[in-house]
């Protein structure tokens, strides 16, 4: 697997998921910078998270991101904001493995109320040894993503 950066964020729903996630991101050699939250903080608005996460994601080529919160969808909704974030959900290896093959995705998001760290290290893994296929299909969908970002954010 290709070592990356990774950059990860999670509210308090998937703040314990985070800190698992980092750390054997780390072991496995990838650089990782913590977006926050940097403590459990039981109020804390999962859009802090998800913004700063897809911010660094768009502008740091080649990287990734990784977002948690508790049902994955709406730190998903959030990165999905940032012109050029392709964020998707990843509840299981599957889904993970052709978000990145089909779709492009650059973060994965995951649901911290419903996954254990065990399957959670088993899509992250999946996710991050997925290629984008490059398909023409694949190529015509993206493009047209891209064309609706583009009038959607004026450029």
């Amino acid at each position: 697997m290709k070592k990356t950066t990774i950059y990860i964020g999670a509210d308090h729903a998937g703040w314990e998921l985070k800190e698992s996630l980092e750390a054997s991101l780390k072991r496995e050699g990838h650089k990782v910078v913590d977006m926050g939250n940097q403590n459990l903080v039981e109020d804390d608005d999962y859009p802090d998270f998800g913004y700063a996460v897809a911010k660094r994601v768009v502008t740091d080529e080649g990287s990734h991101g990784i977002v948690i919160c508790g049902n994955a969808q709406g730190i998903c909704i959030v990165a999905n904001k940032v012109k050029g974030a392709r964020a998707a959900t990843g509840f299981n290896k599957d889904v993970a493995k052709t978000s990145r093959e089909d779709d492009n995705a650059n973060i994965l998001c995951l649901p911290g109320r419903h996954m254990d760290n065990k399957t959670a290290q088993q899509v992250v893994q999946t996710w991050l040894a997925t290629e984008f296929s490059g398909a023409d299909r694949h190529m015509r969908r993206l493009k047209k993503v891209e064309q609706i970002e583009n009038e959607e954010f004026g450029l």
